[in-house]
């Protein structure tokens, strides 16, 4: 079965898809940190940083990524409040650029998924490397664990962009000492039954699987972050 992944998408008015991403992720951030007072004492706190394959374009909100792994976090007895702070359309020159104020002030781990639409769009991947580097230096600086996770370009775009591109992830994480999932997509990419029509967005199912996938990385990643870890 040929792969979807990568397939050239037309997005009809993407910029004010990503305005809409951009002003829904500052409402929900604001409801979110309301109601963070009474759980901080005692709940860690993470921040899924992201575009739409993370924050759940398509998707009811109990199905996106954020949702579902604080669900299965405490399956797992971890009680935790994760925060959605993905936007869809969003590159990394957008992540940066919001990246001071979509964290509250108390978070125990940021789980950092950009680079999927830098991909999609061809950008340099100098200029990606750049923007990421920026990002995880500024959460590294101020101390705040971080589970970063990697991206494969899409095929279509050529064997030496895509050598550029997707070694730029484990060079970056490896660069900065923060742990790393390899692929956010491992297992779901180019899969037609765990993906949106459009092939590039994770279902339902399809987000089952990368918690699945990601789960234990971020237990090591909050267990390196708590004091009691030692």
């Amino acid at each position: 079965m040929p792969s979807t992944y990568g397939r050239s998408v037309r997005i009809i008015n993407a910029g004010a898809i990503r305005r809409a991403g951009a002003l829904f992720a500052i409402l929900w951030l604001a409801l979110v940190l309301l109601a963070l007072p009474a759980a901080a004492d005692d709940r860690p706190v993470i921040v899924v940083f992201g575009d739409s394959l993370s924050a759940g374009f398509g998707l009811d909100v109990s199905d996106t990524f954020p949702m579902r792994l604080e669900a299965a976090l405490r399956a797992d007895g971890i009680s935790a409040t994760v925060i959605n702070s993905g936007v869809s359309g969003d590159t990394t020159a957008g992540g940066r650029a919001r990246l001071e104020w979509s964290l509250p002030d108390m978070v125990d781990l940021v789980i950092v998924e950009l680079g999927a639409n830098d991909g999609l769009r061809g950008i340099d991947p100098a200029e990606t490397e750049g923007n990421l580097d920026a990002i995880l230096r500024t959460l590294t600086d101020r101390s705040i664990p971080v589970l970063f996770t990697g991206m494969l370009a899409p095929p279509n775009l050529g064997r030496e962009y895509a050598s550029a591109f997707d070694a730029l992830f484990p060079r970056l994480a490896a660069r900065h000492d923060v742990a790393f999932y390899p692929f956010f997509l491992e297992g779901v990419a180019a899969e037609r039954a765990l993906n949106q029509p459009d092939g590039i967005h994770p279902n339902s199912a399809g987000v089952d699987r990368i918690v699945a996938g990601i789960l234990p990385y971020v237990r090591r990643a909050l267990g390196a972050a708590s004091p009691e870890s030692g």
